[in-house]
């Protein structure tokens, strides 16, 4: 199942680097692939079926606002500042987009110009890494919530900062244990 899902997370990276490199084409003004891109758009669900499953499985006991928490809990601090920033990114490229072309540039039914590409793109990076680091997340989920533990030995959740059993903090996994009287 782990080599599946880290497959699944290469092809979600290989959809983010192929979108990046649209994505910077359509700001100097270069339709790179035209039509062809958006094989892109289509991409998407090929990798946001199954990460919609595994953060399902993965965040189903998270209170909703901590899902995208619960989700990347798995993956190195720069994969979620990345999905994050992606995200963040899309937004602003979409009232960029929507200001500078009214969203007539979706409509027309001619070549694919690049502030189409420009607009469409923001939103696959943002989707494709989100779909990276999920999958990668969910293949190293077990190694991190298993054995979390407060300073006086009690198992805690994967989020928990305090112990819910006798208020300590939650131990790094280099923190040796407290002595018990």
């Amino acid at each position: 199942m782990n080599a599946a899902l880290l497959a699944l997370s290469a092809v979600a990276g290989i959809g983010l680097v192929s979108s990046l490199a649209v994505h910077v084409a359509s700001l100097a003004g270069i339709p790179l692939l035209g039509g062809y891109a958006f094989a892109l758009h289509a991409g998407i669900f090929v990798v946001w079926l199954p990460t919609a499953i595994v953060v399902q499985r993965h965040t189903g006991d998270f209170k909703r606002k901590d899902l995208w928490k619960a989700a990347l809990r798995g993956c190195p601090a720069w994969m979620r500042a990345l999905t994050y920033g992606f995200f963040a990114y899309a937004m602003m490229n979409f009232a960029y987009f929507l200001i500078t072309t009214g969203g007539a540039g979706a409509k027309h039914s001619g070549p694919v110009d690049a502030a189409t590409l420009r607009g469409f793109s923001g939103h696959w990076m943002a989707f494709y890494s989100a779909a990276m680091s999920a999958l990668y997340s969910s293949t190293r989920i077990p190694y991190v919530d298993g054995g979390r533990k407060c300073m006086q030995g009690h198992p805690v959740g994967p989020l928990a900062k305090f112990c819910e059993q006798c208020g300590s903090p939650v131990r790094s996994p280099s923190m040796p244990p407290v002595a018990r009287r």
